[in-house]
């Protein structure tokens, strides 16, 4: 019954940007983490950025620090992936996650993540 919808990935030249969003049904989730992970081609899936229920709290890998851009939007039970400076090896799968029970994500390990969407393909090319 729960949904995490994912949308807004595309093919870009690099140094362009995109907005992924990820539109969730079923429950709210104003109060759980939520977060985007990604799978490159031919490779295992990888922690991108979360982020806490108020939006004050954030995490991002070292791979996209300052270039990524995690929001959510509490009124729309959305969170969204701002990227920009997109490069080739941000060619992926990009998945959204979100927090089943409450206080169980983990910032080192990104446990409780137990929703997740289908995801939406990122392409860039050089």
């Amino acid at each position: 019954q729960v949904q995490l919808v994912e949308s807004g990935g595309g093919l870009v030249q690099a140094g362009a940007s995109l907005r992924l969003s990820c539109a969730a049904s079923g429950r709210t989730f104003n109060k759980n983490v939520m977060a985007w992970f990604r799978r490159p081609p031919g490779k295992e899936r990888e922690f991108v950025a979360a982020i806490n229920w108020s939006g004050a709290s954030t995490n991002y890998a070292n791979s996209v620090k300052g270039r990524f851009t995690i929001s959510r939007d509490n009124t729309k039970n959305s969170v969204y992936l701002q990227m920009n400076n997109l490069q080739p090896e941000d060619t992926a799968v990009y998945v959204c996650a979100a927090e089943s029970a409450l206080g169980t994500y983990d910032p080192t390990y990104h446990n409780g993540l137990d929703y997740w969407g289908e995801g939406t393909l990122v392409t860039v090319s050089s």
